[in-house]
This record gives structure tokens, sequence and C-alpha cells, in this order.
């Protein structure tokens, strides 16, 4: 699955939405709205337009200004929810591009390609009646929902696997109105049936191939519901289908342990399936697959209650069992060696050391020096507790010695001197032809760059502090181009490879911010473009005003960051992966202080990959109301 940009159909932009072609996107008579993993409009079609008011041409390349504030963190977690392979229908709100709100029903889904990467999200739009009929389906499905609470209740009460599979085919056709339901287990490439309910007897314990079944259909959508047809596929050819009449099959996934264990069949023969029973189909299999993964922890535990004593007492990590009073009952040995406590010590009293509440965990150290990570948790059925405890002194003292690296190196460490470098270079190799006044020039600017040198250790601290929050600049209104183009003046020598353009409006507003840690932040991405193309290439330096803000990017033709890699390069001692310190050298400092600086004078950088190779840096610095300093 791929996606295009505005077509020469009108002016659209479309997205091979699950297959539909152009003709069919344009015609819905609801609104689509495409989305990119930056919520980027990718399609806007005309019953878009009409519904919301703006043209396509408005909304592709940008965010669509729809989404009420109050509602912001709804839209999130619905993206969030289909991101991880789930489809969302919900009721809420949007605007109109006259600022009036309207309800109404949003359907979302992922946009996915053909390896199952996801490239998007996918929106259908159409206005909520507030009628009878959505009145009593709002009451139907409260009531369904309540029921559903209590047919969780009635699942995780079963501790039998058999019994929980049974329950939960039974429950299948109780809430969604199916005629038939089953449940399949995914053994290897294999799909059996482990539990029906109305289904023939017979039927118990087949089995058919993963690849060609609806399940593997499913999996291979990456979705976590499925609505087949009989005018999609042959219904007939499924061996668990046996339902005379049967014309729609509702499946969803259950996973357990974050990966697909298994699915729920819902087999509709007399009335038609909507949004709400895949809804419920869709909750049911989700409590599905937690309640076969409590009863076969259970099944577990109890298979392996024999061999409890020996993983208790070899395990690594200190491992304590308190009973309901919080006394100990039992310590193994590593519980020993981490603290020094003896079982015959502790046994009958409480643990040695501070507990977290359950479920959270607790970081403390030892009298002895000794750092412990604790966590705890409950055994509802016997009211004890369990306390993991291991020694992360190591990772602490190492976590120290990189502040104390930072704070110390910070002292020592300078802006590398390319202006100085560059002017001193180009006097050696250029003396006899250039004029005295270019002789006089190139040094003037040497001593003026080697006066600030002292300023520059000075500021060099703010890497250390901005861990601590310590930050504080001058922020005034300075003239960002000025600065461009001193800095690019101040280049090296560039190296055949390398070529530089600079392309920075004369009038371009002022920036609020602090000009001296701005021109830090600025030879840091120059050095940064330089040294990370080291097969030469086009450096450009750009600028535009983008709303209330000035914008400045700076790109390369270079190595690029990994997509994974994009927001940790900021992080200190970190560069773009594992064989670029050895590659280019370096201890990672620098777009740590780039992004602190860039912070701390209520701006933004951020890495981005570029089309045709290389990388990025986005800088961002609002624009001054004043030219002189802000207070």
């Amino acid at each position: 699955m791929g996606y295009d940009g505005a077509g020469s159909d009108g002016g659209i932009g479309h997205v091979a939405v699950a297959g539909a072609p152009h003709a069919i996107v344009a015609g819905a008579p609801n609104a689509i709205v495409a989305l990119d993993r930056d919520e980027t409009v990718l399609t806007w079609n005309p019953a878009a337009e009409r519904l919301f008011g703006w043209s396509a041409g408005e909304m592709l390349g940008r965010r669509a200004p729809v989404v009420p504030e109050e509602l912001v963190a709804e839209h999130n977690a619905v993206l969030e929810r289909v991101r991880t392979g789930g489809q969302v229908s919900l009721r809420t709100k949007r605007f109109h591009r006259d600022g009036s709100l309207f309800d109404v029903r949003v359907d979302t889904s992922a946009l996915r390609s053909e390896t199952g990467d996801l490239l998007g999200y996918v929106s259908v739009y159409h206005l909520a009646q507030d009628d009878e009929t959505a009145d009593d389906r709002t009451s139907r499905r409260a009531q369904l929902v309540r029921r559903l609470a209590d047919v969780v209740a009635d699942i995780n009460a079963e501790r039998e696997l058999p019994a929980v599979l049974d329950r939960i085919a039974a429950s299948l056709t109780e809430l969604t109105g199916a005629d038939a339901g089953g449940f399949v287990r995914i053994e290897g490439d294999r799909l059996r049936l482990v539990a029906r309910h109305k289904l023939p007897e017979s039927l118990h314990g087949s089995t058919a191939d993963l690849r060609t079944s609806l399940v593997g259909k499913l999996l291979r959508g990456g979705r976590t519901v499925l609505l087949e047809t009989g005018d999609q596929g042959r219904l007939d050819e499924l061996i668990w289908s046996q339902l005379p009449g049967l014309h729609t099959i509702a499946l969803g996934l259950a996973a357990m342990g974050g990966r697909p264990y298994g699915a729920l069949y819902a087999l509709f023969a007399k009335r038609k399936v909507g949004h709400l029973e895949l809804e419920l189909l869709e909750l049911l299999a989700g409590h599905a697959g937690i309640a076969v993964g409590n009863a076969m922890a259970y099944q577990e535990a109890e298979r392996q209650r024999a061999h409890e004593r020996a993983v208790f007492d070899a395990s690594a990590d200190g491992i304590a069992v308190l009973d309901g009073l919080g006394r100990v009952v039992q310590w193994n040995p590593a519980a020993t060696e981490l603290t020094g406590f003896h079982a015959a010590e502790v046994i009958g009293w409480p643990p040695p050391f501070q507990l977290p509440d359950p479920g959270d965990k607790l970081t403390l150290q030892l009298p002895s020096g000794t750092w412990l990570d604790v966590l705890c948790a409950e055994i509802v059925e016997t009211g004890e507790i369990v306390v993991d405890f291991r020694d992360i002194t190591r990772s602490k003292e190492l976590e120290e010695a990189k502040d104390l690296f930072l704070a110390t190196t910070s002292h020592e460490l300078r802006t590398p001197i390319t202006v100085v470098r560059g002017f001193a270079s180009t006097l050696d190799a250029r003396w006899d032809s250039m004029t005295d006044a270019e002789r006089r020039s190139a040094v003037h600017t040497i001593a003026e760059r080697a006066r600030s040198l002292s300023q520059l250790m000075d500021h060099l601290l703010l890497g250390s502090r901005a861990g601590a929050g310590e930050l504080t600049l001058r922020i005034e209104g300075f003239d960002l181009g000025e600065l461009v183009r001193a800095a690019t003046l101040g280049l090296p020598v560039l190296p055949e490879l390398h070529r530089i353009e600079v392309n920075v409006p004369e009038d371009l507003p002022l920036v609020s911010g602090d000009a001296f840690a701005t021109d830090i932040l600025l030879g840091q991405l120059l050095e940064n473009a330089f040294k990370y193309s080291p097969d030469g290439g086009l450096i450009r330096v750009q600028a535009w005003v983008d709303g209330d803000q000035v914008v400045l990017v700076v790109d390369d033709e270079g190595v690029g960051i990994a997509q994974a890699s994009r927001e940790h390069v900021f992080e200190r001692f970190v560069q773009g992966d594992s064989g670029d310190r050895r590659r280019f050298g370096g201890v990672g400092l620098g777009l740590y202080i780039v992004r602190s600086l860039a912070r701390a004078q209520g701006g933004e950088v951020s890495a981005h990959p570029r089309p045709t190779g290389g990388t990025r840096m986005r800088l961002a610095l609002s624009i001054a109301n004043t030219p002189g300093p802000l207070t």
C-alpha cells in the first residue's frame, strides 16, 4: 500500500486507501481524510471539503485544524490505538472553517505499506444524527457494555483453560447476537478450533492452514477485527462454518503477552452486523487474551510448583516473599548476597529496606553503599507480597560518572575555532596574492574571534547546567540572518568535495533569543554537516518565516541519521549509531548542547531525513516583538 500526493484530478491529493481507486475516494459520500505519521494531510476528498469548509488545496501538506483543543487527548489516544493494530469508531466533535463545532462519527484505521509498516492514518467522517434510532443504539450499546463487564468477570473467575475457552465462545454469541461462534488457537502455521458454541461437536479440534485462513488475512492486514461476507469470499470453504444460511463472519484477534494467540469467530446467518457488534467483538477478544493468559499462567504455576524452589534459589535477583503482615517468609541466596542479611536473620521480620507500593519501583541505597531497584507485586489469592530487587550500583556509578564527565569536560571543551583556523589558513596559503586590506580584515576577524574564546568557555558550561535546569540566557531581539552570514563567512577553506550555499532573505525579521548562544548552536550544526558528510556534497543553509517563527535549516548530503536515533542523538554522549564514534570521533555532546541552547531560548531543534539522502537540522526561533532586550 502506498500514497500519492496531489495529482492532476482537480488538485485533490489521494491515498490508495485499502486499494480504493482515486475515483472512488473522490466520489465517496463520506469525508475521507488520510494523514501521514506526522498528521500531515495526504488526502482531502470533495466530501471533506463540503463537511469542513476547507478545500483540498488549502489542506494538503499541512495539519488540519479541525480537532478542538479539549479533544486533542482523545484524538491522540485514537491514533495510538490504531497505531498498535486497532480500528476505532467514535462520536466526537470537529471544527468547521467558520469556527462552529458539529457532531461527527469518525472511523479511524491505520494506513500501512504492503510489508505492514505504518504510513499514516485514514479517517472516514459523517454527520452524527441525534434521532431516535441513534438514541436506541446508544442505549443498547450501554446495556451490552454493562453485560460485557459481567461476562468478563465470569470469564476471569474461571481457572482451567478449557472452561475459559468454552465461556468465551458462549459469551461471543450472547454479546454480538451471532448465531454461532468459536475460538481458534494459533499453533505454528495451523489453526485449531478449541472451543465452539452452537456448532457441531464433530468440529471440535479440527485444524486449518493459517496462511489461507481468515485469521491469516487478519494478521497480514495488521488489524484486530475483520468482517468477511459471502460477497467477499467463499465462506463455505471454512471447515468450522457449518451453519445454514451463513452470510457473514466477524473475527476478533486475541493476543497474549503482545503476541497473537488466537481469534474469536462470530458466525451470522440471520441478522446483520454493524459497528457495535464489531466493537463488542474487539473488546471481548482483548479480554479473552487476558483471560487465556491468566488461565495458562495458573496452569503453568501448577505444573512448575515442583521447580519453583530451584528457580527461586538460582535467581540472580534478590527475591523475598512476605506474608499478609509484611513479614519475610522466604529469602533467597541472592537476597543474602545483595544485602548481607542471612535468611535466619530476616525470616519472621520486615525486610531490611523500604518497599514501594505494589506495581511501583523504588530505587534506594543500603547502608553498605549498594544501590537497589526494588519492585513489589501482590499475590491476590494469598495476600502475600513478592519483592524483587537487583543491584544497580554499577549503572548508578556510570550515570554519576557521565554527569561528572560533562561537568569537568565542559571547562575544557571549546567550540572548534573554525573562524580562526579558516582565516589563518587563508593567510598562510594566499598571503602573497591578497591585498593589504584583505590581510588586515582577516587579521582583524581572527583577533575578534580570539577575544570571544574566553566567553566561549563559560557558555560550554551550559551543557552541564542544562541537565539541572539551570540555563539562563540574555533573551533579546537579534538579526539571525546577519549571524548566519557571519558564521558561514568564517568557515574554513572548503575541501574540493564540499560546496556551501546560503539562502537567507535580507528582510528576515529579528528573532527572540541569545545571539551568542545561537552562534554556538549554529556553529555546531555547520560543523556536524561537514563532519558527517565525509564524501562531500552540498551544505545548504536556508531561512524563512513560518507563522510567528523564523525557521533555519542546515541540509547536508551525508550519512544521515537512522529513524530510531533522530531523538536519541540529542542526548548526552550519543551519536548517530554505535559506529559513528569510531568513524567520526567526538564525545557526543554537540547536539545535546544545541538542543539545550535552543530550548533555553524558547526554540526547538529537530533532525529530519532528506529524500535524496543526508540530514536536515531544523531550528525554529520566535520572532521578536521588540528589537531590544526582552524582560
